[in-house]
């Protein structure tokens, strides 16, 4: 009975720390922000058709990256960071194509 509830545990343990692995809560909270600030910006004006389509396509080679770095069934540290780092330099160009002064077509 104690070798079953052990195994059974160390199974339980064993899924919960891959599934966790592979989880990316804070880099999907991240990306619908910046989609939502996308959405944003071309409700306002403040994003060209152009300017949209870049910013979009920036957006899917993230997703692409992300889900790269889940194939494996573990995403590291490093592939979090260079995630996270991607995600950063798209924000700044949301931020930079939606305050720039660009002809609004």
């Amino acid at each position: 009975m104690k070798k079953a509830f052990y195994i059974f545990a160390i199974i339980a343990l064993g899924a919960t720390i891959s599934f966790a692995q592979t989880q990316t809560p804070q880099i999907n909270k991240t990306q619908k922000k910046q989609i939502t600030r996308i959405k944003q910006g071309v409700k306002s004006g403040e994003l060209t058709k152009k300017e949209t389509k870049n910013l979009m396509k920036e957006q899917k080679k993230i997703q692409k990256e992300k889900a790269a770095a889940k194939a494996d069934g573990v995403v590291t540290k490093a592939e979090r960071k260079e995630i996270k780092k991607d995600q950063a330099v798209a924000s700044k160009k949301i931020w930079k194509k939606k305050h720039n002064r660009a002809e609004k077509k």
